[in-house]
């Protein structure tokens, strides 16, 4: 008798076979779409840095709404965008502030969207970092308590999620507390527990006009060396009310994804920045790269890797790509 030939690539030679035995899937439901929405604009602008993504008006951001809803992305993250701002970043918890505005508006006209809220300080500080700067330290607890505030005001308007970014300790179980007694313990915390000080998030400060005036963010977000941190940042706020947890970036944080799946049992997701949506935009304007394919590829990877949903720039197009 013959020995047996194994060939693998019997099941890769058909599109219906290769359908069949593939491990892991992707679809429009797995996507969340990060909005940012600024104050006092009349039409949707630009963003220079990040090739068909916009600061949204009011009326732009239902009109995106309306589309995604559409393509069965089932949410959104918000970013706000204030007309002033002040060293203490007051604005992030105005009641009548942008981001407020937008959730009442997009509750009252898609109420089985989900609405989530970003909870940080940078876009409204005028020195841009994620919280309370003094003599070059961002002070831990008096920004959790403003924190706090802002994030039972986006529960006040009505957001189904808040999502803390800033990377303070703590903050989480304060979150909970000021949202419990607030009488909204049904809005959830999506935590970004795992975020790194990454090179990668350099597009977004175009988009949030949030660049630090002076200094970085390495004291308070994570170091790119460091895996063990990501289990204990994972852990303490898990501990402390956390609903489910975001890693942040995406691709180069794949190996902490998969880390991250098999010792929790919690869902995860993963923001795939803008830098890496920008790299692919570049490298695909300039013909070196099919942008759909390799659109579709990495989030195929961070699905592959461990999470259950990804936020990401490419929520629409790739939603309108899967859905063709």
């Amino acid at each position: 008798m013959k020995p047996l030939r194994i060939r693998p690539r019997r099941l890769r030679r058909h599109p219906a076979l290769r359908e069949l035995v593939a491990e892991t899937s992707l679809s429009p439901g797995h996507l969340v779409a990060p909005l940012f929405v600024k104050e006092g604009l009349k039409s949707p602008h630009a963003i220079r840095s990040m090739p068909g993504q916009f600061q949204h008006s009011l009326k732009s951001l239902l009109k995106e709404a309306a589309e995604l809803v559409a393509l069965g992305v089932p949410g959104v993250l918000l970013f706000g965008i204030p007309a002033r701002k002040d060293e203490r970043g007051s604005g992030a918890a105005d009641p009548k502030g942008v981001v407020p505005q937008a959730i009442r508006m997009l509750k009252a006209k898609y109420p089985k969207l989900a609405i989530m809220a970003d909870v940080c300080l940078c876009e409204y500080t005028s020195h841009g970092h994620c919280g309370i700067f003094h003599k070059g330290e961002v002070l831990n607890d008096p920004t959790v308590a403003a924190l706090s505030e802002a994030a039972r005001v986006y529960a006040d308007a009505g957001a189904d999620v808040v999502a803390p970014s800033d990377m303070m300790d703590g903050r989480v179980r304060a979150i909970r507390s000021a949202l419990d007694a607030a009488a909204h313990e049904d809005c959830s915390i999506l935590s970004y527990a795992v975020k790194y000080a990454s090179s990668f998030y350099g597009p977004f400060r175009d988009a949030a006009e949030n660049k630090p005036v002076s200094g970085d963010r390495r004291g308070y977000q994570m170091d790119p060396a460091n895996w063990r941190e990501a289990m204990k940042e994972a852990r303490l706020d898990l501990a402390e009310g956390a609903d489910f947890i975001l890693v942040k970036p995406a691709m180069p944080c794949l190996d902490i994804l998969v880390r991250l799946k098999e010792k929790l049992d919690c869902p995860i997701g993963a923001y795939q920045v803008s830098g890496e949506y920008s790299a692919i935009c570049a490298a695909a304007a300039n013909g070196w790269i099919d942008e759909r394919r390799a659109a579709l590829e990495s989030l195929t990877a961070i699905r592959r890797a461990g999470a259950d949903f990804s936020i990401t720039y490419w929520a629409k197009p790739a939603a309108r790509w899967m859905s063709a």
